[in-house]
């Protein structure tokens, strides 16, 4: 597996969504681990899984961890 960038996850909005940060570029609005996943899939890291986001250290969670996702 290619080394992952560093992907940022920052705080529930108003609406559930968490906007999703890989190295300097924000990449979209995520709903739920999927998107994650589907983001990350697009930046170039085809082996993510929800799993690999749940624990992975090259992920860091604002305002709450992968299951937060209420605002």
């Amino acid at each position: 597996m290619t080394v992952a960038p560093p992907v940022v996850i920052y705080p529930p909005a108003e609406d559930g969504g968490r906007r999703v940060r890989v190295e300097r570029h924000f990449v979209g609005m995520a709903y739920g681990l999927l998107d994650i996943v589907e983001f990350l899939r697009l930046a170039g890291l085809d082996d993510v899984d929800d799993d690999w986001v749940r624990g992975s250290g090259q992920v860091e969670w604002r305002g709450g961890g992968p299951d937060a996702w209420e605002g």
